[in-house]
């Protein structure tokens, strides 16, 4: 059965008043959309990825987006103030001091792309949602360009939110401790036979962590958010989502606040075209989404995006599936007074378009061969050929031996190719009107298995090329301005694993690791201004266990993690503990306690950033 990509596997919507642990077998079988675009068990997925489930979300007692990424092994999340993220894939987690941003993960909130065209990055002090609302979130690292398009270069998240009817009732979700605040008001309910709806509202509050010499940063973080889904069946063929958001807030600066805002509608229709489940679906997905940041001294960075999706797949015969489709967006930003920093022109529109097509031949009963690619028309580096080969062995016993071969891009944006920077009324750095796509081709390989019905594990290799890469170049003749190039490329590989045990039906471990290393190299004409620092700070070694207790009404959770030496800055390794007691008080409250970063008064997660603080949150939760 081919699901919407928006609707909630029901394998994985848990009760929060039940709060117990998946078994292994149903682990093994949530179904996943983000890797062929269609559904199908976790299994047998042929790549790498990782779900965090509803209910590992509410057993960590996270309270935003980016801390629940922390429950995936296969990401690298780094903290640098109270509403500052560094959230990559396979490293190429850039370089603020020489202005190289993550900008090669793609992340989509219910098939909404949230990454700004400014970039190629995400500002996660603009993402949020109701973390209760969440059925689960696909993390895959490597690439997922011939299905989601460029910037999907080193992985994609993608945030999957439950249908509407699951979420009936009222829910009310305060926390509060030394560092964060935070509540959420949500009420659901049926409209006639055939539609249900949610309401929510949001608030954040995060207090100002410490600078590196123990000073307040100023950076604390105030955000209100709202909003609303319906979920509607007009007939047994037809199924159609529509959600809205919008959110305003400040991010702290020393002597500046910064103003956020934001409001987006998304709008889904799936219509079944065979004659059962197997036989096809056609879908449509719409959205707009108007985003702004803007402070008294650094001016105002305004986005209007428009998006619209198509999407068929069908059988073709008894051994192919297939899918095709494309989109196009267009996207109008006005960026002006912002000191020493200009575009020129200051706004543009840009467009970007897409066609793909994805073949799905199970040869034999144990072989699935996936063969695709997609033509994407960009504004500034015309159009881009990103093809990719994946393949799938079922060896039996539940064990999956999975290959592929992939090329993706990130494209050219305004940051790259208008920008120009200022320092006293001199010009220091312009973009390039010949930037081009940053290229990767990735080889990946990987096993996932269950042994019994008590553990599972997987792991995966990969390696990853990249060509013309970011560099900053001088000006023949005179040196000065600088402006950006293509002359850096590198080579990167790794391992990831992770594994699943129950040793008592009560209680389950999860541990993961993950290695990578990069060599980067300057092309022979190139300035080798700021070293081949400016690509990635990434450490070399990631570990994790997470440990989940059920006894009776109480439920234990404890986390476990180590993050290897930032070798370019340097920044230390550390190890961090997280713990949280849940109390199921009746079937609709439940009452617990959570402690963040409990092995040391506070550490530093990434160059340039501030103090991360150990902090406790008491919570409550009404449903």
């Amino acid at each position: 059965m081919v699901a919407p990509l928006w609707v909630a596997a029901p394998v994985a919507a848990q009760s929060i008043d039940e709060l117990k642990s998946m078994s292994i077998e149903q682990l093994a079988n949530v179904d996943v959309t983000s890797v062929t675009k269609s559904a199908g068990a976790l299994s047998a997925a042929p790549g790498s990825i990782h779900v965090i489930t509803h209910d590992d979300i509410a057993r960590a007692g996270v309270t935003t987006v980016p801390e629940a990424l922390r429950l995936a092994p296969n990401l690298q999340v780094a903290r640098r103030g109270a509403a500052d993220w560094v959230i990559t894939a396979r490293g190429m987690s850039g370089n603020a001091g020489a202005q190289n941003f993550p900008n090669k993960l793609l992340v989509l909130i219910d098939g909404r792309s949230v990454y700004t065209p400014l970039y190629s990055g995400v500002y996660w002090d603009m993402q949020d949602i109701v973390l209760a609302d969440v059925d689960r979130i696909e993390v895959i690292s490597g690439p997922g360009a011939t299905l989601w398009g460029a910037n999907a270069v080193n992985g994609v998240i993608n945030i999957i939110t439950r249908n509407a009817a699951q979420t009936h009732g009222l829910l009310v979700d305060v926390t509060a401790g030394d560092q964060e605040q935070t509540a959420s008001l949500r009420y659901g309910g049926a409209i006639g036979n055939n539609a249900h709806y949610r309401v929510y509202l949001k608030g954040v509050r995060d207090e100002a962590f410490a600078d590196a010499t123990g000073g307040s940063a100023l950076d604390q973080w105030r955000r209100l958010q709202g909003g609303f889904r319906i979920d509607w069946t007009p007939s047994p063929r037809d199924d159609v989502m529509v959600r809205g958001d919008a959110y305003a807030g400040t991010t702290g600066h020393p002597g500046n606040d910064e103003r956020i805002s934001g409001r987006s509608v998304t709008a889904h229709w799936r219509h079944a075209t065979g004659a059962s489940d197997d036989g096809g679906a056609l879908q449509v997905q719409l959205f707009y989404e108007r985003t702004m940041r803007a402070d008294a001294t650094t001016g105002r960075l305004a986005f209007d995006s428009y998006d619209v999706d198509v999407q068929h797949d069908f059988l073709w015969g008894q051994a192919q599936h297939i899918v095709w489709g494309g989109g196009a967006r267009v996207s109008h930003y006005l960026i002006d007074s912002i000191a020493g920093l200009s575009f020129s022109p200051p706004r543009r529109t840009l467009f970007l378009g897409n066609l793909f097509v994805q073949d799905s031949i199970a040869i034999g009963k144990a072989v699935t061969l996936v063969i695709g690619a997609k033509a994407e028309d960009d504004p500034y580096a015309g159009v881009s050929f990103l093809p990719s080969v994946r393949g799938s062995v079922k060896l039996g016993g539940g064990a999956t031996l999975w290959a592929a071969a992939s090329r993706a891009i990130r494209s050219p944006t305004p940051f790259d190719r208008d920008v120009v920077e200022t320092v006293g009324g001199a010009v220091l750095l312009t973009g390039d009107a010949n930037f081009r796509t940053e290229k990767l081709t990735a080889y990946e390989a990987g096993l996932r298995s269950r042994l019994g019905r008590l553990a599972s594990f997987s792991v995966s290799g990969f390696y990853n090329v990249y060509d013309d890469l970011r560099s900053i170049e001088l000006t023949p003749v005179t040196g000065l301005p600088l402006r950006w190039g293509n002359r850096i490329n590198a080579q990167s590989w790794g391992v990831e694993a992770e594994a699943t045990v129950k040793p008592a039906p009560w209680w389950q471990l999860t541990a993961g690791y993950s290695f990578l290393h990069q060599r980067v190299t300057f092309d022979p004409d190139a300035s080798r201004l700021l070293g081949t620092a400016q690509i990635g700070d990434d450490p070399h070694h990631q570990a994790s266990l997470r440990s989940a207790i059920d006894l009776g009404p109480v439920t234990l959770d404890g986390a476990l993690r180590h993050v290897g030496q930032r070798p370019d800055p340097v920044v230390p390794a550390y190890t961090e503990a997280d713990a949280r007691i849940g109390w199921r008080v009746s079937r609709r409250l439940m009452l617990s306690v959570t402690g963040n970063n409990l092995l040391h008064r506070w550490h530093i997660e990434y160059a340039g950033g501030e103090r991360v603080p150990r902090s406790v949150l008491f919570g409550l939760r009404w449903q």
